[in-house]
């Protein structure tokens, strides 16, 4: 059935209608309706365009183009509504094309006349990106405090492994020795810029754009400063057409769920390594496994496996929408309804992830016996070798020649290592070759050795609170 597309006596469209339905002499083609309605997916923003449409109405009333009485009468259709969509007893129509229609479609019913002046001053542009800025400051806080719940398992099992040792990677490759806590803060502190950054978007987000009209304002007397500080927001727009084309918010986003990604990707594919049987540094709880259906042997770190997968996802909503916004003019233009798919999307990615990491983390066991003689491998301290040489004046160069000289004869079978090193470095190499010798040794700041460590153990918990405390603020 097509949609009516008259309007009814109180100037608003029928159950079956369009907003716009008054400027075209025939119904909306089916196919049309199909290709261009968003309610599928825009429904997320129901809560905020009530919020919004809340705040649009006290503002009206504040300019005198909405009595008192009808401002009250347009409120509590709006809070009828909102009890409908939160208990799903709310009935969509054929006309609408997105949660805004359908929400001031049943406002109109309730409210009546009053109902259909909800919309005065007011465009679905300037509507959609107040409703998408007021979500996005909300769940990107959200996805924040997942972020600073993934850090604080990172900082625990940091302090549960206290000394234990292991190899440094380059090109996945063993290359030093570190304190297990040191590798693992390391992963704290990359979440760390990720938090920074949503908070960052976040911050850009907060602008209302709700007053900018369709593109260029309106002539009614509305106070956008006064509307734009009732919804929360630390200001309004500067520029009408700014406004409603404005999705660098969304785009800003998008690069911040996505860079977190990656990083949840990187600790993804050490989850992955470092329980293989190859490496059994880690072993997975089983509440955190899977198995196969055909092999009865197996254990799979699928959580860790996804996290890696989905990295891609959230790079390809970025990338999608900058390609979507890199051709548009000013100033609004339907290509904007693309933005809300991928972000939602990247959104609940985001936040899956981080939850299924922290617990996987939390519950898995390290081997720190295997771990120990991994790090303990004599050729990892050839760099320390090469700084004994160094600090009795030795030019590193030649130090690390004269080192690298001693690794190429143990391998090529001309005696141990440790007895070449001595006799090239002196008795010295002994307590460097031994057990934990190299990562003794690791003093300077930011190191992985044990003092460095726990003084970045002090300065990550004080970050974690500072954090905590800055989320605590948003609530």
């Amino acid at each position: 059935m097509k949609p009516d597309a008259n309007p009814d006596e109180s100037g608003a469209p029928t159950v079956s209608g369009t907003l716009w339905a008054g400027r075209l002499d025939v119904a909306p083609a089916d196919e049309l309706m199909s290709f261009t309605v968003s309610l599928p997916y825009d429904r997320l923003l129901a809560a905020d365009d009530i919020a919004a449409s809340h705040a649009h109405v006290r503002g009206l009333v504040r300019a005198g183009l909405l009595s008192d009485a009808d401002g009250v009468a347009v409120a509590a259709a709006l809070d009828a509504t909102a009890a409908e969509l939160a208990t799903d007893e709310f009935a969509f129509a054929p006309g609408d094309e997105d949660i805004h229609t359908a929400i001031e479609r049943r406002v109109t019913e309730l409210a009546g006349t009053a109902g259909a002046r909800l919309h005065t001053a007011r465009s679905r542009n300037d509507q959609v990106a107040c409703d998408l800025r007021l979500f996005v400051k909300r769940e990107l806080a959200a996805v924040a405090r997942g972020v600073l719940g993934l850090q604080q398992v990172l900082a625990e099992r940091a302090a549960e492994v206290g000394e234990a040792r292991v190899p440094a990677y380059t090109h996945l490759q063993r290359a030093q020795p570190v304190l297990l806590a040191h590798h693992l803060l390391a992963h704290g502190w990359a979440l760390a810029r990720d938090l920074d950054r949503l908070l960052d978007a976040r911050r850009r987000a907060d602008v209302s754009p709700l007053g900018a009209g369709a593109s260029a304002g309106t002539s009614l007397p509305i106070d956008p400063d006064a509307t734009a500080a009732d919804l929360g927001f630390a200001a309004r727009f500067e520029n009408s057409l700014d406004a409603v084309s404005d999705r660098d918010f969304v785009a800003e986003s998008l690069f911040a769920l996505a860079l977190a990604g990656v990083h949840l990707s990187r600790l993804g594919e050490e989850i992955v390594w470092w329980s293989s049987e190859e490496v059994r540094f880690l072993r997975l709880d089983d509440a955190w496994a899977t198995g196969s259906s055909m092999m009865p042997q197996k254990k799979n770190p699928d959580v860790a496996e996804l996290a890696r997968a989905r990295a891609g996802r959230l790079i390809g909503n970025l990338t999608g929408l900058l390609a979507t916004l890199k051709g548009l003019p000013l100033a609004y233009n339907r290509d904007l309804q693309e933005d809300k798919e991928p972000l939602f999307d990247s959104l609940a990615q985001a936040r899956g992830a981080l939850v299924a990491l922290a617990g996987l983390l939390g519950t898995a066991s390290f081997d720190e016996a295997r771990m120990a003689a991994a790090a303990d491998d004599p050729f990892l301290a050839a760099t320390d070798l090469a700084e004994v040489l160094v600090s009795r004046g030795v030019p590193f160069r030649q130090a690390h020649e004269r080192i690298a000289g001693v690794v190429r004869a143990a391998l090529a079978g001309e005696g141990d290592f440790a007895e070449l090193a001595a006799t090239e470095v002196g008795p010295e190499a002994v307590e460097v070759l031994s057990p934990g010798g190299s990562l003794a040794r690791r003093t300077s700041p930011g190191g992985g050795g044990a003092g460095p460590v726990a003084v970045q153990r002090e300065r990550f918990a004080a970050r974690l609170a500072a954090d905590a405390a800055r989320l605590a603020a948003l609530e």
